[in-house]
């Protein structure tokens, strides 16, 4: 079938599902498939759930006569052009979103400012892949003014296949550092990886980059573009400076040389974050949002997720980054917890995954650097800081630690939890 008679069936349903525990009435069923499950086998029970059609790409979970399946040679790139085709439909204008660290949490930002004075879609959780980028446009309706779609990546080309599904009219990158290593085989394979949304907002003509005017790595790539800068300097689009940090980040910021100056309090926890609040201001102000709304949504927004979070228990506070960590973000938050002014510091820390060949290199680089900090109590989780150089208590698994919790639980303490998603910290911070 042909994308666009595909369309005008979508049109008539609620929406797209691709999950056959979530079918229900009205909904456009496509079959995926993955390591260890076919959607298409799921393809007649999501009709009989209520979905008006099911997409199939095995002609034998096709019953004949039955027009409700509808046959095609790829469900996953189907998917991938209904989206685009819907995308093109509506016309809705598009900021792409990618980086190393800070993209979701600087998404969730921009969409707290923007809704302030727009309609906005914005990508839900981490549905920022080849999946979750075309199911996130299907949700565009006539009434949202602008989108942010987030992009994440952990092999070369990825961002160039999303851009090419989503085809965003303007385009942020948060940062660019050491992560997936494993799948980009170098620093310098992330900074192209990352920098294919640039390379497609290049092929637009005049488009326009919100940029980190700081960030030398991104200002090398970036060359030929419409750049809408923001970091220090007071000359910039919007500049601004750290007030407070501890533990809450506060900041003042300002449009231009000549802008009132603005102050905000926010519920983030981390230096790092400053730069992404400056470009939600960014971005919210070049879709004119007014100064007062900015600084509210800033104000009100609270992290979630594990992301940045801070938690006051009956025993101790908790500074929760437990849902990924690469050399990069571990360093900015291990720096950031060291500046902090706050007694008894506690560091909890587990693996960083997909570093490949430098990987055991980058855990001592974090080890080196927590021996010169002096906190008072520092616990390791995995096998790769196990293999490192140092003197500290370390699990091989997040059971291990739980055990040790159980017989002695902290108490007392600031605890910075930081690891990747795969070293199940978060666990730990159910438990404590």
């Amino acid at each position: 079938m042909e994308i666009s008679a595909l369309y005008q069936l979508f049109l008539t349903c609620k929406g797209v599902t691709t999950d056959s525990r979530q079918c229900s009435t009205g909904l456009l069923f496509i079959a995926l498939k993955g390591e260890s499950f076919n959607g298409n086998t799921f393809a007649a029970q999501a009709l009989k759930e209520g979905c008006y059609y099911a997409v199939v790409d095995e002609p034998e979970y096709a019953i004949k006569g039955d027009k409700r399946f509808i046959l095609v040679k790829d469900c996953l790139s189907t998917l991938q052009q209904l989206a685009n085709f819907h995308r093109r439909q509506l016309g809705t204008r598009i900021i792409g979103i990618t980086g190393t660290n800070g993209k979701t949490t600087t998404k969730e930002l921009i969409a707290a400012v923007l809704l302030k004075a727009h309609k906005i879609l914005y990508t839900q959780g981490n549905f920022n892949n080849h999946i979750g980028v075309p199911l996130t446009l299907l949700q565009l309706k006539a009434e949202h003014d602008l989108a942010v779609i987030e992009m994440g990546a952990n092999h070369p080309g990825e961002i160039k296949a999303l851009t090419h599904i989503a085809e965003p009219d303007y385009g942020i990158i948060t940062n660019i550092g050491k992560a997936h290593l494993e799948g980009f085989g170098s620093f310098e394979g992330v900074i192209k990886t990352k920098g294919e949304l640039y390379d497609y907002l290049r092929t637009k003509g005049d488009s326009t980059v919100f940029i980190h005017h700081e960030n030398p790595f991104l200002m090398d790539i970036a060359k030929d573009l419409n750049l809408i800068s923001y970091g220090n300097e007071s000359s910039l689009y919007v500049n601004g400076y750290i007030t407070s940090n501890s533990p809450f980040l506060a900041f003042d910021w300002k449009a231009g040389t000549s802008g009132a100056i603005q102050h905000v309090q926010t519920q983030l926890i981390g230096e790092y974050n400053f730069a992404n609040a400056l470009a939600a201001i960014t971005i919210g102000r070049y879709f004119g949002v007014e100064p007062h709304k900015i600084n509210e949504a800033l104000t009100k927004y609270a992290p979630q997720n594990n992301r940045s979070q801070l938690k006051r228990t009956a025993d101790n506070v908790l500074i929760i980054d437990a849902y990924n960590a690469n050399p990069t973000s571990m360093m900015a938050a291990l720096e950031n917890f060291h500046k902090m002014k706050m007694n008894n510091k506690m560091l909890l820390l587990g693996d960083m995954k997909e570093l490949g060949e430098g990987s055991l290199a980058e855990h001592q680089k974090i080890v080196d650097y927590i021996t010169q900090c002096n906190f008072n109590k520092v616990l390791l989780v995995g096998h790769q800081f196990a293999t490192t150089k140092h003197s500290y208590p370390c699990y091989e698994n997040i059971d291990e630690l739980i055990k040790i919790f159980q017989e002695s639980k902290p108490k007392g303490y600031t605890i910075l939890i930081k690891g990747s998603n795969g070293t199940k910290l978060n666990r730990a911070v159910d438990y404590l």
